[in-house]
């Protein structure tokens, strides 16, 4: 049994909380990279490096993940929490100080190296403490925080990298105030038991792993991280070919989409106790397809927006949905390795969406692609349900 009891609101509050480190990761220094560019001007290949520094925590988040659900497989949840926390706070805001880019760079590989320990151990406790239900909703208000706080930290890091690009570093070391929290009150569970915390039972969990399930669970966050990243990377230069749309609409839009993405995060449980997961992927495809079609008719910006609202609500229904999923069906000696597939699948499909994105785009203009990627969606909406009819 667990040394303390999972429904305090401290534990859960600081659950959360650690989870919203996830989307500081790449997003928060975006706003300083055009001043960072110029600090370094003098830097061969700066153009490159800089813009390097946004997408390397994706890459090593992709490749950590696996490794770090072994350990705590093996070695435990908290431990590696603590120090995932530690070296977040120290790696991600060693741009503070560092005069040098490369040391920037390893400062932000080991940032990524540390939210794939962060993201993984927090979902897998998250796992570890709830059952049932319960576990479809927190697993849902995880994922409104990590929208709520990828909002916030944006709005914050790009207000504060117009007085200095190096401020927004600073926002990392946040998590080391967290390192007590997770001392206090997260506990280590007990390995091979889940507890429900409404009715104080431990529960065995299955013993057996689907792999068809985990592959196909795996599959989806890649492409679906691919076409969701075509917003962040794509849209403000969309916008401004457009419309001539500045900034501030550029980043309203985004935060509108991050908006809606939340809200059907908070909604999964109620959806969830209606309908399979399935059905609820049919719908997060269904939605982002629509969304994004929507966006690539560019007729007016309420209509991108729109769009970018209707994609938001379905991506908001697809991390819960996959977690929960995955949760589900995997033994507990097992729940971290599994669960650290969903977070290489998510950040590998967040690094790639530019290398693949940027090509077609440069080619068939940024329209056609935004067309495409809603096409593809819709394709994904229809597979899953006719998979859904046959199953029935």
């Amino acid at each position: 049994m667990l040394k303390s009891n999972p429904n305090s609101i401290f534990t859960k509050v600081t659950l959360l909380v650690i989870s919203t480190l996830t989307v500081m990761s790449g997003a928060t220094i975006a706003p300083s990279l055009p001043a960072m560019r110029e600090h370094f001007s003098n830097v061969p290949n700066a153009d490159y490096l800089v813009r390097l520094a946004l997408t390397l925590p994706a890459l090593f988040i992709a490749l950590g993940a696996p490794l770090v659900g072994i350990i705590i497989d093996k070695l435990g949840r908290k431990p590696l929490l603590i120090i995932a926390l530690i070296i977040y706070g120290i790696a991600g805001s060693s741009g503070l100080v560092l005069n040098s880019l490369n040391f920037i760079l390893v400062g932000r590989a080991l940032l990524g190296i540390s939210v794939a320990g962060i993201m993984t151990t927090a979902t897998t406790l998250i796992a570890d403490y709830y059952i049932g239900a319960v576990r479809a909703q927190f697993l849902g208000l995880q994922a409104a925080f990590m929208g709520l706080g990828g909002v916030f930290f944006l709005s914050f890091g790009g207000f504060i990298a117009d007085i200095n690009w190096r401020y927004p570093f600073g926002i990392y070391s946040f998590s080391l105030l967290l390192v007590p929290c997770a001392v206090f009150f997260l506990t280590e569970p007990e390995r091979n038991q889940a507890i429900n915390p409404n009715q104080g039972i431990v529960s065995e969990t299955p013993q057996s792993l689907p792999v068809n399930l985990v592959i196909i669970t795996y599959g989806i966050g890649i492409l679906t991280q691919i076409v969701f990243y075509l917003i962040p990377v794509q849209l403000p230069f969309y916008l401004k070919q457009l419309f001539s749309a500045g900034a501030s609409q550029s980043g309203l839009a985004i935060a509108l989409a991050t908006l809606f993405s939340a809200m059907a995060s908070l909604l999964y449980r109620q959806i969830k106790a209606k309908l399979s997961f399935t059905a609820i992927y049919g719908i997060a495809f269904l939605n982002m397809g629509i969304g994004y079609c929507f966006i690539s008719l560019g007729t007016a910006y309420p209509v991108v927006l729109l769009g970018l609202a209707v994609a938001g609500s379905g991506l908001g229904l697809l991390m819960p949905n996959m977690n929960f999923c995955l949760t589900s069906v995997t033994p507990d000696a097992m729940r971290g390795k599994i669960l650290s597939g969903v977070t290489t699948s998510l950040f590998l499909g967040q690094f790639l969406s530019p290398l693949l994105s940027q090509p077609i785009s440069s080619r068939l203009g940024l329209a056609t692609t935004y067309a495409s990627a809603g096409g593809f969606m819709l394709v994904l909406a229809a597979i899953a349900l006719v998979t859904l009819w046959k199953w029935r």
